[in-house]
């Protein structure tokens, strides 16, 4: 399984900004030398003036070194995290439902309920703007709510991250549990993204979402 391309956004950036500073930095070198070569020896550079240009040439070259292991770092963080994501396939994972990956203009959340009710689903983009919003009935256990990506004005919203919360009211009215959590089968890893997606059935489940893994047994089953 290839994850060479795992959190290559971050470390482009990296690259860029430090590609910058580093022409920068031989810009700046090229200039000091030339006004040394060049400066009137009955007139020399002033010696307070020299010393600040010491000062800017140093800190440079410092915050070049200190991109440079930023990247290290983040390149260790990723590695790390793939490495985790990759050792749950064939595990039983409980996950938070709350939040999921829209692919292909499909996402997928599951949550149950003590008792049938009458729910209100809000699904919110990544800065918690609601998008879309829905009721309906459902009967006691696990349900799935898979939407389409189309918000309720109509548009289509674009694949990412989104995250759902259901209000669910019995025959009384009166508000009862939405349990969001998930359980099942880590089939595959996504590494597209900006953060390993663990695939449980048609469910994409972020890592960071991950509550408790275990080993499958017998019992186990995957949801649909």
């Amino acid at each position: 399984m290839a994850i060479s391309g795992v959190g290559s956004t971050s470390t482009s950036s990296l690259n860029n900004t430090r590609t910058t500073m580093a022409d920068n930095f031989d810009t700046f070198l090229q200039l000091l030398t030339t006004q040394l070569k060049n400066q009137n020896p009955l007139d020399p550079l002033d010696t307070n003036a020299f010393t600040q240009q010491l000062v800017q040439f140093s800190g440079v070259e410092q915050q070049l070194k200190t991109n440079e292991f930023l990247e290290a770092m983040v390149l260790s963080t990723q590695t790390a995290n793939s490495a985790q994501a990759v050792s749950y396939v064939g595990k039983v994972v409980t996950a938070s439902g709350a939040k999921t990956e829209m692919v292909d203009s499909a996402a997928v959340w599951h949550f149950a309920v003590d008792e049938a009710a009458q729910i209100t689903a809000t699904v919110r983009d990544v800065n918690g703007n609601v998008v879309y919003t829905k009721t309906g009935s459902v009967n006691k256990g696990e349900s799935v709510f898979t939407w389409d990506g189309k918000g309720t004005d109509g548009k289509q919203r674009p694949d990412g991250s989104y995250s759902m919360t259901v209000e669910a009211r019995n025959k009384e009215g009166k508000l009862i549990p939405v349990a969001t959590e998930m359980t099942g089968e880590v089939t595959g890893v996504d590494f597209s993204g900006s953060e390993p997606v663990l695939i449980v059935g048609n469910a994409r489940v972020n890592l960071s979402a991950v509550l408790s893994v275990r080993a499958k047994t017998a019992t186990d089953t995957t949801p649909e």
